[in-house]
């Protein structure tokens, strides 16, 4: 097909009201939408329409039915090409269970990605694992001392041909999705047929207000909860047409993302908050962009911050970018995806408090005129509670918290997993036996929206404070933009008031002299802005380890310095640094 898919469905919209994936296909494949595959530059590769998605996942599910029982897993490669959405319906339509796997790049070198893939493999038990070709080396590798086939998908299409289908019912298993690494084994969170449709149904008819006119871009991984329900699952549940590139692509020219929305008229596309401040640092003003068609910016998958959106607003504002678009939301793979959304118009709803106040009651009171800058923190909205589900903030008693008091953010409703695939103990600590789900997160409410402060296990205890470690990083990166990249901090060493906070901070330069500017620099920001005792060390580009969703690891970055593997870039120079003490 030389044209992608059109935005008009040419039958009325469902919004997900199907109890099983392959009843969603079935109807999307009598519409006009579907899936487009376009390259760097913004040329179409392929495009495949829903009736011909359905055509050939049903195809290939008769060969998969002979192949292995039902409720098997299958580890799937999540590539963004037209052969992952064929291959993950088929399983849908064979009743198998597919397990997306993250792509080598996003993990920071080929033995740290074989350790997280044998993770994977020893928790989800997998009948086979397919992949393209060009990845056949690396995973066979990773699998070579377990009895797992790793098939390319030109061996899983050459399978013998079968008869029959066996597709999952409403009371089945939908899918396996893996948590994004931030501790050092990954939990396999499962999807069922009734959680995906149910989550669905919300962001489709309630969160995102789905209309016959919207069509999604993404440059969204498809193996991280946001990519693959936000804008494959739910897309498809909706019958809307998407607009893909891929990540590597968006990487490397993320106005090509934007250029998409442009030129297809796109309504719907999501980012982390990053994906946002990327474009506007690559912007170069060489091209003519219209965004006005483009009516919800969603922001999810990290925390929000406010700064660099403001900019992105700013920036292509001018180029019709409107000023509500931005549409904030919050969720986690436990809840299939989404849990909230701010409604759709509102933008950017910030809230300015009082940390110092804060850090001693937990308690968001607002700042005034009298609160001194440095111990100001924005923070923004990320919405509603979908209809038929619940938000409780509770304290660590268990006790639920109203207004603006700080607490863990628990969650219930259809949208919520069952828990994580054999892993029982993990299960029983995250999820109650009345159905609530303690999402490791922390938050207050702002009137009737949730605001999201960070996660709890992140939290840094210092002379009675809780610190949040972003804070830190942001007030780093913020006293050397141009220098430097991605900052972390933590705590080590004792227990209470004897721990020391640790600050790693990634540097563009190797010369002595630009260090010690930049650790002056950053010393002075952090004792004015954050008021804490940090040892300081500059370390080289690419020391971070980010997980495969794209957020930083704290525990994994934690345990690799402790472990003496981070290079202190200081550590040999004949200049003289400021130390921690006395900065």
């Amino acid at each position: 097909m030389s044209h992608p898919t059109p935005t008009q469905r040419g039958q009325d919209i469902r919004h997900a009201d199907f109890d099983t994936l392959c009843a969603a296909l079935d109807y999307a494949a009598t519409c006009n939408t579907g899936f487009n595959y376009f390259d760097g530059k913004a040329n179409l590769k392929t495009a495949l329409p829903y009736s011909e998605l359905r055509e050939k996942a049903v195809a290939l599910a008769k060969r998969l039915v002979p192949f292995a029982e039902k409720n098997s897993r299958i580890g799937l490669a999540a590539v963004s090409t037209p052969d992952f959405a064929v291959m993950f319906m088929a399983c849908q339509y064979a009743g198998l269970v597919p397990a997306p796997l993250p792509l080598p790049v996003t993990l920071g070198g080929r033995s740290s990605y074989e350790r997280q893939l044998q993770r994977m493999a020893d928790t989800g038990d997998f009948h086979a694992l397919f992949c393209p070709s060009s990845m056949e080396p690396i995973m066979s590798s990773a699998l070579n001392d377990q009895a797992i086939p790793v098939m390319t998908f030109e061996d899983v299409n050459g399978l013998p041909q079968g008869e029959i289908l066996r597709p999952f019912m409403a009371d089945d298993l939908c899918y396996i999705q893996y948590s994004s690494g931030s501790s050092s084994s990954p939990k396999g969170i499962i999807g069922t047929q009734s959680s995906v449709s149910a989550n669905c149904h919300g962001i489709t008819k309630h969160g995102m207000d789905m209309t016959d006119d919207d069509r999604g871009t993404s440059w969204l991984p498809l193996y991280h909860d946001m990519g693959l329900i936000g804008f494959m699952l739910a897309p498809l549940m909706s019958q809307m047409t998407v607009d893909y590139i891929d990540p590597q692509d968006f990487t490397r020219r993320p106005i090509t993302w934007l250029q998409l929305i442009s030129n297809h008229k796109a309504t719907l596309s999501y980012s982390p908050t990053f994906g946002y401040e990327l474009c506007v640092r690559r912007w170069r003003d060489d091209r003519e962009l219209d965004l006005s068609t483009w009516r919800a910016a969603g922001i999810g998958g990290d925390m929000v911050r406010p700064e660099p959106l403001t900019e992105f607003q700013e920036l292509f504002g001018k180029m019709g970018f409107a000023d509500g678009a931005f549409k904030p939301s919050y969720g986690l793979a436990e809840t299939t995806l989404a849990a909230t959304f701010a409604p759709t118009g509102q933008g950017l709803l910030k809230h300015t408090i009082d940390m110092e106040r804060y850090e001693r009651t937990s308690e968001a009171v607002e700042a005034t005129a009298f609160t001194k800058p440095e111990h100001k923190r924005t923070f923004v909205a990320c919405g509603l509670v979908l209809p038929d589900h619940k938000i409780e903030i509770r304290d660590f008693d268990n006790n639920v918290l109203s207004g603006n008091q700080v607490g863990r953010i628990c969650l219930k409703g259809p949208s919520v997993s069952p828990g994580y695939f054999q892993n029982t103990q993990a299960t029983e600590a995250a999820f109650s036996a009345d159905g609530w789900l303690d999402t490791g997160d922390l938050g207050y409410w702002l009137e009737d929206q949730l605001v999201v402060t960070g996660r709890f296990k992140d939290l840094i205890l210092w002379h009675g404070r809780n610190i949040w470690p972003q804070d830190i990083e942001w007030a780093a990166q913020a006293a050397a933009p141009h220098r430097c990249g991605r900052a972390c901090a933590f705590a080590i060493g004792g227990a209470g008031d004897e721990k020391e906070v640790m600050l790693l901070l990634e540097c563009r330069t190797r010369d002595p002299k630009l260090l010690d500017e930049i650790y002056k620099a950053v010393m002075a920001a952090i004792r004015l802005e954050v008021g804490v005792p940090v040892k300081l060390q500059l370390v080289p580009r690419g020391t971070m380890i980010i997980t495969s969703s794209g957020k930083l690891s704290r525990a994994r970055v934690k345990d690799k310095y402790v472990k003496g593997a981070i290079l202190d870039l200081q550590a040999d120079s004949p200049v003289t640094v400021v130390s921690s003490e006395t900065a």
